[in-house]
């Protein structure tokens, strides 16, 4: 491990801004599950994290932190916490929230799969997406896919807002076939987000701004290269049973950034 990565992991082991969760067994030194009593901040992380009474949004697979920093500058009344278990990556928006003294902004360390352990039932009002890996090849590791919707739906309250911003066509498409198949209509969705001359209905005042004006290292990369940047909204309710959907999507051509298609095929499900 560099020195670089180790000064950053001593930075954000002191900054008060993260929460870094279990990530080893101490016993078996393998893959550690945590659960609600590893989390002293179930349940109460607005009244002994934030000390205010604001909703809660989550930015899972976080990476640098540009859109929970972005987002928590421009809605200083509600508390923004992104979520990656790439420290070093984490580091960076962990420290300018720190250095500039953001009250709303917390940073939580943990693999996605376990987010359900941190959070109690209402507790969070918004999820925002935003690059995550498309995972072409197994659904379950999708982050829009039911096997994350249905722990999502234990700490979002009923009806909160899930936002997706991707490069990935496969990754875009998968997911409107995934509320199709469940009868969810979305807010909003665009395969050519910033090819809108004007925001459209839906996307108008400060809910459409958000989605354009806040852009990720990654994001203009792809753009860079002229990948169109994909944007969905949708309301997730906790009464309906959740159903994957039934369909071959094209699978994303572009190789860049440790995403491919590892496959022969040219669908995938």
């Amino acid at each position: 491990m560099s020195k670089g990565k180790l000064a950053k992991f001593a930075d954000m082991a002191a900054n008060p801004l993260v929460v870094e969760a279990p990530l080893l067994s101490p016993h078996e030194g393998g893959r550690f599950t945590p659960t609600q009593e590893h989390s002293p901040l179930w349940g109460r992380w607005r009244g002994h994290f934030f000390h205010n009474a604001n909703p809660i949004v989550l930015e899972l697979g976080c990476g640098r932190g540009e859109y929970t920093v972005g987002l928590a500058r421009r809605y200083p009344d509600k508390n923004f916490i992104g979520v990656d278990i790439k420290g070093a990556r984490m580091w960076t928006g962990a420290q300018e929230a720190l250095n500039v003294g953001m009250q709303n902004v917390a940073f939580l360390r943990t693999h996605i799969e376990f987010i359900d352990c941190f959070f109690a039932p209402d507790e969070v009002s918004e999820i925002w997406l935003t690059f995550s890996d498309p995972q072409m090849k197994k659904a379950t590791k999708r982050l829009t896919s039911t096997y994350f919707l249905e722990r999502y739906r234990r700490f979002l309250t009923d009806g909160g807002l899930i936002h997706l911003k991707t490069d990935s066509n496969f990754l875009f498409t998968y997911t409107e076939e995934m509320l199709k198949a469940n009868q969810i209509i979305p807010e909003y969705a665009t395969r050519d987000l910033y090819g809108e001359d004007t925001p459209p209905h839906g996307m108008s005042g400060e809910r459409g701004l958000e989605a354009r004006s806040i852009q990720t290292y990654y994001e203009q990369m792809w753009r860079d290269r002229g990948i169109n940047i994909k944007y969905l909204r949708f309301r997730l309710p906790h009464s309906i049973p959740l159903v994957e959907p039934d369909v071959e999507i094209p699978l994303d051509e572009y190789r860049s950034y440790n995403r491919s298609k590892r496959s022969g095929s040219e669908t995938g499900k």
